[in-house]
C-alpha cells in the first residue's frame, strides 16, 4: 500500500460519510483501511461508448487510470459471460456481465444496516471487497464467506491475503449456505435472490439477522432485513432505496430461445396496460403475482406486443393496443395477466402502499410477501 491509494481510501471514506452511507465509526475506520484496489488486481470492465448492444473493454492495472478508478463509487464488472476476465480481452466484448465489485456506498449501506456488534460471527454469501471489510470490523476469524466461483474466490483469497486476511472461505453453493460455521449472527448476501432460502434461516440464531435484497424477472428488487424467530421461521421489512444487485446464479432466468406460438388463447380486454410495469414498485407487486414471468417486446405485422412468459411453465400473455384501450391474448396452464391484475388492482385498493410497509416472511414451506394497508 502506498501514500496514493491511502489517500484514496480516506477520500472515499469522506465521500461515503458526506453522503450518509457511512454513518459510524467501526465501519469509517474499516473503509480507511482495507485497499479496494487490492480486489481489482485483474482489472475490470468498462462500457464502451457507441450505438447498439452495450459493449465493454477492460481496463488493467497498467492504465494510468485505474487505482483512481478503485476508488470511484462505481460498480466495476469483473467478468462477462461467466469466464471471460479482463485480461482475456483486446478490445471489446458484447456479452452479458457475470461478476462485479458493487459500489462501496451500497455496500457500506449494506453492512451499516446489518447491524453486527463486536463478537458477532458472520457468513456472507459472495466473496469480495465486502469481505475485507467485515474482517477489519470484526476480526476474520468471525468471518464466513461463500462463493459459488471458484475462480472469484481464489482472486479473493489472494486480495486479502494481500491486506493480511484469512478468513474461512468457501467455494460452493451459497444459497446452501455453509453449515458447518452454523450458527451465525448475521448472513448477508451480495447478491440478489428471487426466494430467501430457508438454509440462511436455520444457520443463523434465533435473534439474528439475515439482509439479502429480493429481487425478481421482472427486474424490480429490494433490501430486506429479517429476524430469525425461536420457532424456525424469519420475519422482517423492505429497507427502501431501489437496491439491485445480480442474481444469485441458480437463480438466473431461463434464456428465451424459443417462443410459444402466441396466436391461440384466450382474449379479452385489458384492465392495465403494459406500462403499469414501467414503474419499479407496481412491477415489485407484479412479480409477487408472476414470478417466474420474463418482460419482452415484438415487433409483429407492424404492431407491438408486449409479451409476459413464464418459459418453464409454459404460461404467457400478450398485450396489443387497439385504439384507447389494450388486448390481452392468454394460454398456457396459468393466466399471467390475470394474476398480475388482481395484485395490482388490490395493492392500488389497499392505498399502493410503499414497499417498505411490506412484510416478507419465511418459512420451512418457502417465503410469502404481503403489505399492509395504508
Amino acid at each position: 500500500m502506498t501514500d496514493d491509494d491511502k489517500a484514496l481510501r480516506l477520500a472515499l471514506a469522506e465521500r461515503l460519510a458526506a453522503g450518509g452511507y457511512l454513518r459510524t465509526a467501526p465501519w469509517r475506520a474499516a473503509v480507511e483501511e482495507v485497499p479496494r484496489h487490492e480486489f481489482l488486481r485483474g482489472g475490470f470492465f468498462e462500457r464502451a461508448d457507441g450505438p447498439g448492444p452495450t459493449a465493454w473493454r477492460p481496463v488493467l492495472p497498467d492504465d494510468p487510470r485505474w487505482l483512481a478508478r478503485c476508488y470511484d463509487d462505481d460498480s466495476l464488472v469483473t467478468q462477462i459471460a461467466g469466464t471471460i476476465v479482463p485480461r482475456d480481452i483486446r478490445g471489446e466484448i458484447m456479452r452479458a456481465p457475470t461478476s462485479s465489485r458493487t459500489l462501496p456506498s451500497l455496500v457500506v449501506r449494506m453492512l451499516e444496516d446489518l447491524q453486527v456488534e463486536d463478537g458477532h460471527r458472520v457468513q456472507e454469501i459472495g466473496t469480495g471487497y465486502s469481505t475485507g471489510l467485515l474482517c477489519a470490523r470484526l476480526g476474520d476469524s468471525l468471518v464466513t464467506s461463500m462463493e459459488v466461483d471458484a475462480g472469484v474466490s481464489a482472486s479473493a483469497n489472494i486480495a486479502l491475503g494481500a491486506c493480511g486476511y484469512f478468513p474461512e472461505l468457501v467455494v460452493g453453493d451459497g444459497l446452501a449456505g455453509h453449515p458447518g460455521g452454523a450458527p451465525y449472527d448475521r448472513t448477508i448476501a451480495t447478491c440478489g435472490v428471487t426466494d430467501l432460502p430457508y438454509a440462511w434461516v436455520e444457520q443463523t440464531r434465533p435473534g439474528g439477522l439475515i439482509l439479502a435484497t429480493l429481487c425478481g424477472w421482472l427486474h424490480s428488487s429490494e433490501l430486506a432485513r429479517l429476524t430469525v424467530a425461536e420457532d424456525g421461521t424469519a420475519r422482517g421489512t423492505f429497507l427502501g432505496g431501489q437496491i439491485s444487485f445480480m442474481l444469485a446464479r441458480p437463480q438466473l432466468p431461463p434464456p428465451l430461445d424459443n417462443l410459444p406460438a402466441f396466436d391461440n388463447g384466450e382474449e379479452r380486454t385489458a384492465v392495465l396496460a403494459p406500462d403499469v410495469l414501467d414503474d419499479w414498485s407496481t412491477r415489485f407487486v407484479a412479480q409477487i403475482a408472476a414470478p417466474r414471468a420474463q418482460r419482452i417486446s415484438l415487433d409483429r405485422d407492424g404492431r407491438t406486443e408486449h409479451v409476459l412468459l413464464d418459459a418453464d411453465a409454459g404460461a404467457w400473455a400478450v398485450l396489443t393496443q387497439d385504439g384507447d384501450t389494450w388486448t390481452v391474448r392468454q394460454g398456457g396452464p396459468e393466466r399471467l395477466w390475470d394474476a398480475v391484475e388482481d395484485h395490482v388492482t388490490r395493492w392500488k385498493a389497499d392505498g399502493a402502499p410503499p414497499l417498505e410497509r411490506f412484510e416478507v416472511t419465511v418459512t420451512p414451506e418457502g417465503q410469502v410477501i404481503t403489505w399492509s394497508k395504508v
